[in-house]
Formats: C-alpha cells, structure tokens, sequence
C-alpha cells in the first residue's frame, strides 16, 4: 500500500510538471516566418535538387533517390544555414545510418527490434562522429523496411547525397543572401 502511494504521488508530480510546461508555452510559432524571397529560394532549390535526383535516377537505371532525401531538401534549402544541414552531415549522417544499419540487417535481420537498434545505432555513431543529419534516421528505417544489398551504401546514400548537396551549393549560392555551405568539414 506504501509503495502505491508512493508511485501514484509521483505519477501526479509527473503529470503536474508536464502540464504546468504545457500552459506555459506561447501559441506562437516559435520559428520566424522566413520573407518571401527565402520560401522561394527554398521552393525552387528542393524542386530542382529533387528533379535532378530523379532525372539522374532514371536516366543513369540506379536507384539514386529515397524518401528520407525530401527531409534532407528541407534542411538544405529551407535551413540552409543550420549545423545539420552542412555537406559533412548530409553525406555522413547518410552513409553512417546505411552502414550501421546494413550491418543490423545482416547480422539480426528485419524485426521491430532491430529496427529500433538500427535507428539507435544511427543515432549514437552520427553523434559519435559530429555528423548528425535527421533524414538519416529514416535512411536506417529504409535500410530495414526494403532489406537492400550492401550496394545501397554507395547508390543511393552515398551518390545521392553527393548529387543533393551539389545541387544546394550550386543553387544556395546564386541569392545574394543565402550561402552554402558554412563548412565542409
């Protein structure tokens, strides 16, 4: 009975506390709105980064696109300027998490838990080596769902990436105002 109370006291602490952040949070989006000219920048360079991927892909037969590339879109053209979108993170965060996760798939297979330990692993090797890239986290999830051979390391995360961020250096850096990227390395 002791130990109930015990637990049900912190269970309303825990509740109380996540609530009170809760009213305490501004309805306000917490990021900016972005003026115009940046949304079509931003609009343009992942239509064209995209489109160019694509083009490639089927041009050259070689899978050379996946999903987790449009998030990648989103921080290179819409956050160009952020430590997560730089070139070091997008082709190293890609290449990691289909490495990692490769080696997941061969040794474990496809199950909820080892796609869990995938993920994770993405997670922990990106933070490890400074190369942490969001998208990422879905390229280990992609790596799982479709099971692809050890090829997928190099088309489409290492090629693609490499075409994506060619394609945001060259775009970010036509605006006046936007450049790309602040670092390589």
């Amino acid at each position: 009975m002791i130990n109930d109370k015990k637990f049900q006291l912190k269970w309303k602490s825990y509740w109380f506390k996540t609530l009170g952040r809760w009213r305490s949070c501004s309805l306000t989006c917490p990021i900016d709105r972005p003026p115009n000219r940046h949304i079509f920048w931003s609009w343009i360079g992942s239509f064209l980064a995209i489109t160019a991927t694509s083009y490639l892909a089927v041009k050259t037969n070689s899978p050379l696109l996946m999903a987790p590339f449009g998030a990648t879109s989103v921080l290179i053209f819409g956050v160009p300027h952020s430590p997560l979108a730089q070139p070091r993170n997008v082709i190293g965060g890609n290449c990691l998490a289909a490495l990692a996760s490769l080696i997941i798939l061969h040794f474990f297979g496809s199950s909820p838990w080892a796609m869990g330990m995938a993920v994770s692993a993405a997670i922990a090797i990106m933070q490890i080596t400074g190369t942490l890239h969001p998208p990422s986290g879905a390229v280990a999830l992609v790596v799982m769902m479709t099971k692809p051979d050890w090829e997928f390391l190099l088309t489409p995360a290492f090629e693609g990436s490499i075409i994506m961020v060619l394609c945001a250096v060259i775009f970010n850096n036509l605006a006046e105002e936007r450049t790309y990227p602040n670092h390589w390395l």
